[in-house]
């Protein structure tokens, strides 16, 4: 007989139950954060699907917009499941067959990406964006299209534009550049354009 039987089984019985109340502990833990990551894909798949439908009317105005003609749509490749579909983008420019961005010209691809790029900043304004020479693949004419759309949205976005396109500077309020006039030491270049408009 086991003298000791009664107080080893005192203490393994009195860790059993610590460790099951644990294992509880854990299955709560782990259904909370079950529910809580579905309220979360709930409400990611309600904001995802309100703000793509808003994108997408969006796009279609600015593509025409800019293009002067034309159609564009932006469409699920994947509806049903939505936290993990694609987003397929089809532009038609004016007298072109619809078809999907990857048969386009280089500047016809940047100029689609500039139009989605404002439908997005149409849905939701923000207060700065920075472009680093979006505009660089464009020939003149769409560099002028580009330049008049950015006045019509610098009321509610600040734009700073870095570019080399003389055309693009000619919408700006403000320029900077950057000369070396000596070998090594940079120097920066400011011209208020608006403040020269007035003495002209």
């Amino acid at each position: 007989v086991n003298l000791a039987a009664i107080e080893e089984f005192d203490r393994v019985n009195e860790r059993y139950e610590f460790l099951n109340s644990q294992r509880d502990d854990l299955l709560k833990a782990e259904n909370t954060l079950l529910d809580i990551i579905d309220d979360l894909d709930k409400v990611m798949i309600k904001d995802f699907t309100n703000t793509f439908k808003i994108i997408k009317e969006n796009f279609k105005i600015t593509f025409k917009e800019l293009f002067k003609g034309g159609t564009a749509d932006l469409k699920l490749t994947d509806p049903d499941n939505i936290l993990t579909t694609g987003i397929e983008i089809i532009a038609s420019p004016p007298g072109k067959k619809l078809t999907t961005i990857s048969l386009l010209s280089g500047g016809e691809k940047t100029f689609t990406a500039i139009s989605l790029l404002f439908a997005i900043l149409k849905s939701k304004p923000v207060p700065f964006c920075i472009l680093d020479e979006v505009e660089a693949a464009l020939d003149d004419v769409n560099v002028d299209s580009f330049g008049k759309y950015v006045q019509g949205l610098k009321d509610k976005t600040q734009f700073i534009i870095i570019t080399h396109k003389k055309k693009t500077m000619e919408y700006a309020d403000v320029l900077y550049g950057i000369t070396m006039q000596e070998s090594g030491v940079s120097k920066l270049v400011s011209v208020k354009l608006t403040d020269h408009e007035e003495v002209l």
